[in-house]
């Protein structure tokens, strides 16, 4: 605990925290008119760094580019392995496990150790590891490194003990005693092996050229070898293990019986069919064939692949085969392996299928064949995290706790039975927020929303226009959401903000548009002033500084080819539409199109309900429209909002031309203290510049998406080419990197990179706080803007808002992230809002509806803390804290030299509040508030691609996530207490069952040779039969076992004790063990006592020759 005593004169901005190692940024224009009387401020930080530490929690969606399945009937779980290393392990809801390779080589398949708690795992780099499930975070026991061989298939038999000790065993089939010795090609990678259903002693294995063995274990030479012309790709037996099935390269399934190898006595082609010549028409492979009986009904025939090449792009099937009837089942992505889930684990027994799960690119659907027109489950595991490509996350904590339900509820009402098509004519359909429930270890699905909705259908263009414009115009890339107000705003790739309003009611609505220009003639280049580390500003004399440019719109200054110029890039829909209950659009706001060029892309945005205020801003200006009215109320370019209070000098170029088409829509007023409804109409730049703004804010998570981006004016790349999109930003980053200003570039445009609405101080004069929006820029600047709102309802939705900047001006390295308020307690200041009332609801039309305002003003506290608040700044490369309203600087802290922070936030945890960072270099680091000190800084995710950039965000609790794969959203937390229960929180993934009993086939089987005959595997396989295993086949590599294992992954406090629990564990185990045995040492010592004596008492009279 540290204590942070602080004088405050409120006469100078100097401060203690400028000699830190960086200059002063605070400064602004004019002089307060009173003194404060000094004051104290006492604030008790209480975070230390033992209070963080990093560790992965979960992981969410659907395991990307994934490679192989597996299930356990008995424990009802399933594994999914990707090509990537990672292993996924899913069982009932709640139960949801991720395991990731340390080498990240794919992984080839996967077996489970049926009813035991382990799991094998065949990797590409010819490794087989064997994990642990008996733990909540699973841990791998052995490795067996192969180093001649390459590992194609395994199998693992049912309660096979073998492959427990992970010892390589001197068993060796070699390939041509398998098919005979003088074969001399070699037949190719085994694809196949199983036991006989019939007797396990004999190993089914089939090899990809066609040739198949069945070879004696016991008497180590093949039972029969068949060579058939087509290639092999799956093999699956009868339970009897009387007959056999294969799958063929040419679309044909074989079927063969034991008693007449010479030929398959059967030859189907399922989706064959006979040509005019009379020839089979070609088909395509038949990948995987699985053969599962019935009792009551006729087998299953089920298969993947098998249709003919008559039509392309056909999309992939799965066929069952039930008795005469053929269903075929069409996948939206490629099927990458299935498997009939049967409620037995025997092989040798009526299978009794129950379902099939199939394992597709991008999804995971589950069959239901107990039903004869086959449905698909609801799967209750979210697997596609979103429809379309994800770009942007932000997570919400402490929401309402009737926010949620209500999601919910409509969100099923919305959602389509079946399952759906995701993919149409190829192309995705992005702009959808989602919203998603991760209040505990699971993802859930609440609420999904068509941005597309509030369009009418975009137009094919033509010429130059359609290389400007999306593939995809509807994509998102921002997103504001208040919980409490339930407002939500949504920024497109088209230059376009939609605003929802929240309804439990259909209704009829019409939807309001607003245009605005945001443009600037003038190219205006930074130069470096002369005092560029202390700039000095001076007092503005009006209320709002007069604009550098002012340009008005020339009616008659329209050109030929500017005929999209004054339009938007979107059509809303100007008619009366019924929504649905849910999110319901209200607003639409579009910048316009100007000079032939479209508009840039906005940058920032910020929402206040109780202000009844949108502000966004782009490379160009800022802009802030009143929805409660429908108006625009400020619209100026970023060098008006300084007035004379720039701290940079500007080399103003000869203007472009200007070309503006007549447009009644096209308004131009310069800036006016009493009028209030603006619009300035710089002209557009011609600089390329999109800065990744992300509004991270556990309860809610929010995922949006967008495909691509085309045009000159703008790029912003898909999430699968996000290594050239990486590099390009590097370098944007590397140009200007640098406190002195002669360092940025000098085509560099000053962007609006955040907004940020509250309650303070926009001058030193003031004594009480007023609505304010914070600006930050992406020159490091931070601009305060003052705001009169009237307070009453009827004066609100009547009067305008009085609007204008201030002249305050605060100065930091780097482009601004992250701008939030803390009261002299070292709270966190809430941005006031408005309650959520349902403007559709059918209330008593007596009774006004009147909006329920809450203000968190920093002036509460003041009879203990004095008036004023701290602001803390975030920027890409430094920290400050400053003191309102005087503007002094009270700490400073250099987050990174060498690299930059991507996003920031101040959060929450332990009671207290702290400066969550996460850098360019893959260190997340978190810093004390106010003091700024380091608290936490690990090297833990290099910034691999744009897409962690893109969606990494914090929360309040020691949360975090972000994007690890296309398809997968990973959480993490940075807090020591959630990081010592994390143990408790997973679900366990074994639980103790009694293995089911294998059928009693009856004495006529058992007669007759219908049962199955067991041996023992470890006198066939082990040492002393066998012999040792080559040293150079393979290596054995320990791993972490067990209690190891688990000792490994506890750590902290809790860790300890749990060792402690342990440890005494095993301690008590050994002393029973050791009192079972000394008790069972005394029973044998009476008993030899015992015989003893009755011997010397039969002996005691006896001579010595009656003995």
């Amino acid at each position: 605990m540290k204590k942070f005593r602080k004088v405050l004169d409120g006469l100078t901005t100097s401060s203690p925290g400028g000699t830190i190692g960086s200059p002063s940024g605070g400064s602004a224009a004019g002089t307060p008119t009173a003194t404060p009387t000094p004051k104290e401020i006492d604030i008790q930080e209480t975070l230390v760094s033992e209070n963080f530490q990093l560790c992965k929690t979960v992981r969410h969606g659907f395991p990307y580019q994934p490679t192989a399945l597996a299930f356990d009937p008995v424990q009802k779980i399933l594994a999914i392995g990707s090509r990537t290393g990672g292993v996924r392990i899913l069982g009932r809801p709640g139960v949801d496990c991720y395991c990731q390779h340390e080498s990240g080589a794919a992984v080839l398949q996967l077996q489970f150790l049926i009813n035991e708690g382990a799991l094998v795992t065949a990797c590409a780099d010819d490794t087989l590891h064997l994990w642990n499930l008996r733990q909540r975070r699973p841990a791998v026991l052995h490795s067996l490194k192969f180093n001649r061989e390459r590992i194609t298939f395994c199998h693992l038999p049912f309660q096979s003990k073998w492959l427990y000790s992970f010892i390589l065993s001197g068993y060796v089939i070699m390939w041509n005693k398998a098919i005979e010795l003088s074969t001399k090609t070699h037949p190719g990678p085994v694809v196949h092996l199983s036991d006989s259903p019939k007797d396990e002693g004999k190993l089914l294995i089939g090899f990809e050229s066609g040739t198949i063995v069945q070879w004696d274990l016991r008497l180590k030479k093949a039972d029969f070898r068949i060579y058939y012309d087509e290639a092999i790709h799956s093999v699956s037996w009868h339970h009897e293990g009387k007959q056999f099935m294969c799958s063929h390269s040419d679309g044909s399934l074989s079927m063969w019986n034991l008693r007449n190898t010479t030929k398959p006595f059967q030859v189907t082609f399922p989706h064959g069919k006979i040509q005019k010549d009379g020839r089979k028409e070609s088909c395509k492979p038949i990948l995987k064939v699985e053969y599962k009986t019935s009792r009551n009904s006729e087998p299953f025939f089920i298969f993947s692949g098998g249709l003919s090449y008559d039509k392309a792009g056909r999309r992939p099937t799965l066929t069952i085969m039930h008795g005469k009837a053929i269903t075929v089942l069409e996948m939206d992505y490629p099927i990458v392996e299935f498997m009939a889930l049967c409620e037995t684990p025997y092989n040798n027994e009526v299978q009794e299928p129950y379902a099939v799960v199939v394992l597709l690119e991008k999804d995971l659907i589950v069959v239901d064949l107990t039903q004869s027109n086959f449905p698909v489950f609801e799967n209750p595991y979210p697997m596609d995290i979103h429809e379309s490509p994800v770009t942007c996350t932000a997570y919400f904590a402490d929401c309402p706790p009737d926010i949620i339900p209500i999601l919910y509820s409509i969100g099923v009402k919305h959602k389509k039975t079946g399952y759906s098509q995701k993919v149409r004519e190829g192309k995705y359909e992005g702009g959808i927020p989602a919203f998603c429930d991760v209040r505990i270890f699971t993802l859930q699905m609440l609420y999904k929303l068509k941005t597309s909705k509030a369009f009418e259908k975009p137009k094919p263009s033509e010429g130059r226009a359609a290389d400007l414009v999306e593939d995809d115009p509807f994509a998102i890339q921002m997103v504001s959401w208040c919980p409490q107000s339930r407002i939500f705003c949504v920024v497109g790739i088209s230059a376009h903000i939609i605003l929802y309003r929240f309804s439990k009611y259909d209704a009829n609505t019409q939807i309001v548009s607003l245009e605005v220009r945001l443009q600037c003639e003038a190219e205006d280049v930074i130069s470096p002033s002369e005092n560029e580390n202390n700039p000095c500003f001076t007092e503005s004399g009006s209320h709002s500084p007069q604009p550098h440019h002012q340009h008005a719109a020339s009616p008659g200054s329209g050109t030929t080819e500017g005929n999209k110029d004054s339009n938007p890039c979107l059509k809303v829909k100007d008619r009366m539409v019924r929504v649905p209950p849910g999110y319901q659009a209200e607003l639409v706001v579009q910048l316009l199109w100007a000079d032939g060029e479209p508009p840039q892309q906005i940058t920032s945005l910020d929402i206040n309900s109780a202000y009844g205020l949108l502000a966004f801003g782009n490379c160009n200006g800022l802009a802030v429209v009143d929805y409660l009215q429908k108006t625009i109320l400020l619209c100026m370019s970023t060098l008006d909002l300084y007035g004379a209070a720039d701290p940079y000098q500007r080399l103003t170029r000869s203007p472009r031309r200007n070309r503006q088409s007549t447009s009644g829509s096209a308004h131009t007023h310069l800036w006016d203290p009493d009028h209030t409804h603006m619009h300035i109409t710089p002209t557009l730049f011609s600089y390329d510049f999109f800065h990744f703004s992300f509004k991270g804010i556990n309860w809610c998570f929010v995922s949006y998406s967008f495909v691509s981006v085309k045009g000159p004016g703008r790029k912003l790349s898909l999430p699968t080419d996000l290594k050239t999109d990486l590099e390009s930003r590097e370098n944007s980053f590397s140009r200007s990197r640098s406190s002195s200003v002669s360092s940025i570039d000098r085509d560099t445009k000053e962007a609006i990179t955040t907004l940020q609405f509250g309650e303070s101080y926009a001058r030193k004069s003031d004594t009480l706080p007023t609505p304010c929006l914070w600006v930050g820029t992406s020159l490091g600047v931070v601009l305060l803007i003052p705001m009169s709102i009237p307070t009453d309802h009827e004066e609100r939705m009547e009067e305008p808002v009085t609007i204008g900047p201030s002249g305050t001006v605060l100065m930091l390295k780097g482009s601004v992230l992250r701008i939030s308020f803390l009261d002299f307690m070292g709270a966190l200041i809430q941005s006031p809002y408005e309650v959520w009332r349902d403007l559709n609801a059918h209330e008593d039309p007596d009774r006004m509806r009147r909006r329920k305002l809450v203000h968190i003003s920093p002036s509460s506290s003041h009879d203990t803390c004095g008036e004023g608040h701290l602001a803390v700044v975030c920027s890409e490369k430094q920290a400050k804290v400053f003191l309102m309203p005087s503007q002094s600087c009270l700490f400073v802290h250099n987050i990174t030299e060498s690299s930059f922070v991507l996003r920031a936030d101040v959060v929450s945890v332990c009671n207290s509040v702290c400066l969550a960072c996460f850098c360019a270099n893959g260190h997340v680091m978190t810093l004390s508030l106010p003091s700024l000190r380091p608290l936490l800084d690990v090297n833990y995710l290099p910034l691999a691609d744009m897409r962690i950039a893109r969606t990494f965000c914090f929360t309040h609790r020691g949360q975090a996530l972000y994007l690890s794969s296309p398809t997968e959203i990973q959480r993490i937390t940075y807090s020591q207490e959630m990081c010592d229960n994390l143990q408790e929180m997973l679900g366990e993934l074994f639980t103790p069952i009694e293995t089911p009993e294998a059928q009693n086939r009856g004495f006529l089987k058992g007669f007759f040779g219908g049962n199955s005959h067991n041996f023992d595997r470890e006198e066939l396989f082990g040492e002393a039969a066998a012999g040792k295993g080559s040293r150079s086949l393979a290596q054995h590599i320990p791993g972490q076992a067990g209690m190891e294992g688990m000792k490994v992954a506890a750590c902290g406090v809790v860790g300890d004790l749990a060792r402690a629990r342990i440890a005494l564990d095993e301690r008590g185990q050994r002393l029973g063990e050791l009192e079972e045995r000394t008790a069972l040492m005394m029973t044998s010592a009476e008993t030899f006592s015992k015989h003893a004596h009755e011997v010397m008492l039969k002996c005691k009279d006896k001579k010595w020759y009656q003995l």
